[in-house]
């Protein structure tokens, strides 16, 4: 892709900051929208970052109404993606299971069941026989049942980056790979006039800024705070075993070990975040804790017992202090709104939440509001100046650490 995008004049409608799943996306449907000129600007390549090192889980099944709406908006958009762009990001309706492991686990995620239903969600409660028979992969007797919903599933991520760079291109956005975002230049009164890039200025009254694990830094360099940060999170393919078939195992999320799984080439991948870990890019394995959790998933499933790993892989994906997306205007340095300028982030769910957090972000950024979401309570608003949020945390996140800089 370098060297071979096609370069606009330097006045853009928008420009987007970051080429992974969310500013990809977001460039597009401004693209899609009706802007002439769309510039997504990105320091290396598209996809490069933790983009093309997830591990794809989509699911609706969220701990909050905003989570459960980003999921369903996103399963949607990737089951229709083929008819819309002729190109898709690989998606597969497996469905996934959230087994509970105690009393006080069943409790809650009955209550979850009754308010994702509430959203129009297709998920039920599975009593122990039930969850059982669907998943005979499942050790006996450790599980007490578990939420179901049979229309979650999983995408391709390098196919997702391959579906999105297809869109951009096709579609004729500017995309400006090999080039650093520098900062936002203002006019006297505040209002955005360029986007300030290696490759130089970008005449614009419309940014959006993503950027994932590095969004604070994105954030920093447009004169705005934001508390995202970035951890490590590791993701690891077992070797094939007919006892891991995909009609003997669904996806699944072990909120009490911080693990979750799915099928993949006839074995199981499975991914990790050790919340003992201070925040910080990372890429290295960390093979101890990776053999803590085979530790745990052979308990649970006990076919991965003694099986050889064929891949095994880390990156730096984004956080956020209260697992929840950031949408909503950058503040400046008093807290006001910085005319122009929209923030953008996943919250570590990428995948899952991307292209609905990007389609959002779009309708920010052109109207103020969206019909996708109410964001009224996501901005940078709810933090306070040491990454303290006002709202209660999403529950179903991997356990992430609570603050965005290291103690």
């Amino acid at each position: 892709m370098t060297g071979c995008s096609v370069r606009a004049a330097e006045v853009a409608d928008a420009v987007v900051i970051g080429g992974g799943t969310v500013g990809a996306w977001c460039a597009w449907f401004l693209k899609r929208a009706g802007l002439e000129r769309v510039c997504l600007v990105e320091r290396t390549l598209l996809g490069r970052g933790a983009s093309s090192r997830a591990a794809g889980m989509v699911r609706a099944q969220g701990g909050t109404p905003w989570a459960v709406r980003l999921g369903m908006w996103s399963r949607d958009f990737y089951r229709t993606q083929h008819e819309a762009i002729g190109v898709d990001s690989g998606f597969v309706a497996q469905g996934y299971l959230m087994p509970a492991f105690s009393a006080a686990e069943v409790e809650a995620g009955r209550a979850r069941v009754a308010m994702q239903a509430a959203e129009g969600l297709d998920v039920s409660w599975l009593s122990v026989d039930e969850a059982d028979h669907l998943v005979p992969a499942m050790a006996p007797g450790r599980h007490l049942g578990g939420s179901y919903a049979p229309g979650d599933g999983y995408i391709d991520p390098p196919r997702n980056v391959a579906a999105y760079t297809a869109a951009c291109l096709r579609d004729g956005v500017d995309v400006r790979e090999g080039a650093e975002f520098l900062g936002l230049a203002t006019t006297d009164d505040g209002r955005l006039r360029a986007v300030e890039t290696s490759d130089g200025p970008v005449a614009t009254e419309r940014v959006v800024l993503t950027g994932g694990p590095e969004l604070a830094d994105v954030g920093r360099r447009a004169g705005t705070r934001v508390h995202a940060g970035g951890a490590r999170h590791q993701v690891a393919v077992t070797e094939p075993d007919p006892r891991l078939a995909p009609d003997r195992v669904r996806m699944a999320f072990d909120l009490a070990g911080g693990i979750y799984w799915r099928p993949e080439d006839g074995g199981l991948l499975f991914g990790m975040s050790n919340p003992d870990e201070p925040p910080g890019p990372a890429r290295d394995v960390d093979w101890a804790y990776l053999d803590k959790v085979k530790r745990r998933l052979a308990e649970l499933l006990p076919a991965t017992d003694g099986l050889g790993l064929r891949r095994v892989w880390a990156a730096t994906i984004d956080y956020t202090p209260d697992h929840l997306p950031i949408l909503g205007p950058a503040l400046d340095t008093d807290g006001a709104a910085m005319a122009g300028v929209t923030v953008a982030s996943a919250g570590g769910h990428g995948m899952m939440w991307g292209p609905a957090v990007a389609r959002v972000a779009a309708d920010l950024a052109l109207e103020g509001s969206s019909p996708v979401l109410d964001v009224a309570s996501l901005g940078l608003d709810r933090f306070d100046r040491e990454g303290r949020s006002r709202l209660t945390p999403d529950p179903i996140a991997l356990p992430f650490p609570e603050r965005t800089t290291p103690q």
